[in-house]
């Protein structure tokens, strides 16, 4: 939808004889694009859903909401390792966001990463690939 607003936008500026313009217009709602994604992050499940699995493989749960740049580096320096987490949408999950309220002392920052019980806010994203090997 972004993309789709962007090229509406950049048309009517490049009909208007302003090229520069409707090409950064449309460099600006691609990268909003990009970062809203949700082909950026893994697919999220519901809180209770990630609990479940969490204790099934004792993998990570990361709590997270679209547009948040800090969720969005810790995916990208994760790589293809992210796809091994379990990721809970807050915004999508009211249960979800009750967990980070709780940890975080009642706001709701994200990434909130919880290993073994244990919250982490905003942790490196070096330290969570660690809690991915098996030794961990």
């Amino acid at each position: 939808m972004l993309v789709l607003c962007g090229s509406a936008v950049a048309t009517e500026l490049f009909r208007s004889g302003h090229p520069g313009a409707g090409a950064a217009s449309v460099a600006v709602f691609v990268l909003l694009a990009a970062v809203n994604s949700p082909l950026i992050h893994p697919r999220s499940v519901s809180a209770s859903e990630a609990l479940r699995r969490s204790e099934a493989d004792g993998r990570p749960v990361v709590y997270w909401r679209p547009g948040c740049a800090y969720c969005l580096r810790l995916r990208l320096r994760l790589g293809r390792s992210a796809r091994r987490l379990h990721w809970v949408d807050i915004w999508r999950d009211p249960d979800g966001a009750a967990v980070v309220r709780a940890a975080t002392g009642g706001d709701e920052t994200v990434p909130t990463v919880v290993v073994a019980g244990r919250p982490h806010v905003n942790p490196d994203p070096a330290w969570v690939r660690d809690q991915l090997s098996p030794s961990a």
